[in-house]
């Protein structure tokens, strides 16, 4: 197999050898013990609704595999998955031994291109495996939003809404992966702190808010922590250096007057008019 041929053309073909598969096995289509096929380790998905799992599993059991997992040799006897793996892994679910499979020859590099965009295209990732899926191939690939929409058939809008959903906390991510909020909920927060961020969520899983409700609760808590920060400032006093006032209320408190300095003020504690004068005859004589 050329190595230089675009991955559409190679995903076609591996539709066209199992539709082939019933006439000849040199077609491409062979079956494999499946306890020789090693995952591939750059597998995007890392989670599997087992319900579904368990259905495509039975349905493999009455049905037979309508199509066939994509492998490539490791070693002699040893193959690694690029396509496939909840096919697999039903199979293993069923307690089957063999699956078919195709064979194709394909560097390690484009290996892992190829599962990235047989995952993209042809699967249902949550939408946060599929921002991952997106940034691996432009980051190891060294291409830009644009060329990964013609690859992938999305449009770079798409995309990179996507990959800003990246920009959330850990938490906030496991949470829309498990559809515990929406897309359209996760865009709300971006920009928020990871404090907010899930202060936001908790009230959108606990009260089920709609993307409207919760665009107003964090337009409220924006508001909030701005009049907050503007109270905060207001109220902020400045701690300034009295040093050079040492001998002033050195002199001042000889004089049985009552001094306090400190923060932004100096204060000077009036008891009687005679503590006036003194205050007067200290200026007057420093002036």
């Amino acid at each position: 197999m050329a190595l230089g041929r675009g991955l559409g053309e190679l995903l076609g073909e591996v539709e066209t050898a199992y539709n082939n598969s019933n006439k000849s096995s040199k077609s491409g289509v062979v079956e494999i013990e499946v306890n020789k096929i090693k995952p591939n380790p750059n597998q995007p998905r890392r989670i599997f609704d087992e319900e579904k799992l368990k259905e495509l599993s039975d349905s493999i059991v009455a049905h037979g595999l309508i199509q066939p997992v994509t492998v490539i040799e490791s070693s002699d006897d040893e193959y690694t998955l690029i396509a496939g793996e909840r096919r697999l892994r039903a199979h293993k679910l069923a307690n089957l031994e063999v699956i078919k499979a195709i064979i194709v020859d394909i560097e390690e590099l484009r290996l892992r291109e190829l599962a990235l965009i047989e995952n993209i295209q042809r699967d249902d990732l949550n939408v946060i495996e599929l921002a991952y899926s997106y940034a691996q191939l432009i980051n190891e690939h060294n291409i830009t939003h644009e060329e990964l929409s013609k690859r992938v058939f999305k449009s770079r809008t798409s995309i990179t809404n996507t990959l800003r959903l990246l920009q959330l906390s850990s938490y906030v991510q496991q949470m829309l992966a498990n559809d515990k909020i929406s897309a359209g909920h996760a865009k709300v927060l971006l920009g928020l702190d990871e404090e907010t961020q899930k202060k936001v969520v908790d009230s959108i899983s606990g009260q089920k808010l709609s993307v409207r409700e919760t665009e107003d609760l964090v337009r409220e808590l924006k508001s909030s922590e701005k009049n907050s920060e503007k109270k905060s400032n207001k109220n902020k006093k400045e701690n300034f250096d009295f040093s050079p006032l040492e001998n002033a209320i050195k002199t001042l408190k000889n004089s049985q007057l009552k001094v306090k300095a400190e923060k932004n003020y100096f204060k000077i504690e009036i008891k009687s008019q005679e503590d006036i004068e003194k205050i007067s005859n200290y200026f007057g004589n420093t002036l």
